[in-house]
């Protein structure tokens, strides 16, 4: 094998050009597991709506890294020491943070794997690199988990204020178009300060924090928690639970290696092992859009029927209320399905579900945004900003939904 140029600029078109610090990320950044993050969206089905929002994981990661890079620089310039080995956990770390997202983000963790979330699995693929790696990942590990002794280090990972939320937000404003989500992320690391080993943000950062939090509310309600992109992901999840009920059934569907064998077994997080985390890695995006193509002209109408609504985005009609749905609701719709479609009540509730969604733009309750004032005083920010909304915004907004077939 040829050598190769390890010290690599990419160009990103948010923040220009972003640099490979050194062999070591270089590499991870070659590494299977890695590359494909560029098959994975990183907002799932959201492109039905916002039809920029194309961007995957990988760019998110590179972005993450880059704010992370410049955050070390900002802090190194008052006087918080971070070592060389810091700094780099630090970069793999939130390199590595989205490793373990499946196809389309999140439906797969509702579906076809057993109750196991992405950051789970991205912890496995990270010990599973560090064995490759011969250990050289073992401090971001320790970071990643939050069991590392200066725990600020975390915080930059994951926190109210970490690198991951200044990337996507900006990102996906970009990408989206919606421009409320437009926040100066750079201006945000360049207010941040460590005090007492937590992340605080210099006072006159203020204003920058308090639209990063209404950003973060109007991106979920805009963008995240768009109802078209939440009926989109939940027929999803409909359509992977057909896949696995009618692979329990016995019914051989046509799928990727990949797809078929975790249609085909029941994978709960105490089966995680080498091998199925290997058949995982090579699981994407691409995976689940030719198995729809291929289901259809499958001979099961709920099969056949999902997937041409996803396909041809034609999706069903979805109800968003403040109350939970009533139960008579529901079964009216279902009945009427049932009658249409000649289909059993099990098929009918592929077709008609409810659920709820959840938006709470800054939590006061664990890890909040800490102001830092000149005289060293450290206040919340929800408590020292002189706008009323922002502890309106740490309130959680419920709403309740109900998706049905739109009438013909």
């Amino acid at each position: 094998m040829k050598t190769r140029n390890k010290l690599k600029i990419i160009n990103d078109p948010i923040y220009g050009f972003i640099t490979v610090p050194n062999e070591l990320i270089f590499e991870l950044i070659e590494h299977r597991f890695f590359q494909r993050l560029r098959r994975i969206s990183q907002m799932g089905m959201s492109y039905l709506v916002y039809p920029g929002a194309h961007h995957t994981r990988f760019h998110h990661a590179l972005g993450a890294m880059f704010l992370m890079q410049k955050a070390v620089r900002v802090l190194r310039s008052k006087n918080t020491e971070i070592s060389k080995d810091e700094e780099n956990a630090l970069n793999i770390a939130i390199l590595l943070h989205d490793i373990g997202h499946g196809p389309f983000s999140h439906a797969m963790e509702h579906s076809i794997v057993e109750n196991i979330s992405h950051e789970q699995i991205s912890l496995w693929m990270m010990e599973e690199l560090n064995k490759e790696f011969e250990g050289k990942l073992f401090m971001a590990i320790q970071i990643f988990k939050n069991e590392y002794h200066r725990k600020f280090l975390h915080q930059l990972v994951s926190g109210q204020l970490d690198m991951d939320r200044l990337d996507y937000i900006r990102r996906d404003s970009f990408y989206t178009g919606v421009s409320e989500g437009a926040i100066n992320s750079e201006r945000l690391i360049t207010m941040l300060h460590v005090k007492n080993d937590a992340l605080v943000v210099e006072e006159k950062g203020i204003y920058s924090v308090e639209k990063f939090i209404v950003a973060r509310r109007l991106m979920y309600w805009q963008v995240y928690l768009h109802k078209t992109s939440l009926v989109a992901e939940q027929l999803l999840v409909q359509l992977l639970k057909r896949a696995k009920h009618l692979s329990d059934k016995g019914v051989k569907l046509p799928a990727s290696k990949a797809l078929s064998y975790f249609l085909s077994n029941h994978i709960s997080a105490k089966d995680f092992s080498t091998e199925i985390l290997e058949t995982f890695a090579t699981l994407d995006d691409y995976d689940i859009v030719s198995a729809m193509k291929a289901w259809i002209y499958h001979d099961d109408f709920v099969l056949s029927e999902l997937s041409k609504m996803l396909l041809n985005r034609d999706l069903l009609k979805i109800k968003l209320k403040k109350k939970p749905i009533p139960k008579g609701k529901i079964a009216e719709k279902i009945s009427e399905v049932i009658q249409q479609h000649n289909l059993t009540h099990e098929e009918a509730t592929y077709f008609v579900f409810e659920g709820l969604i959840e938006n709470q733009a800054y939590n006061m309750k664990n890890d909040t945004i800490n102001l830092i004032t000149k005289t060293g005083k450290v206040l919340d920010v929800a408590k020292a900003s002189d706008q009323l909304n922002i502890e309106a915004l740490s309130k959680k907004v419920v709403k309740y939904y109900l998706c049905y077939p739109k009438p013909h």
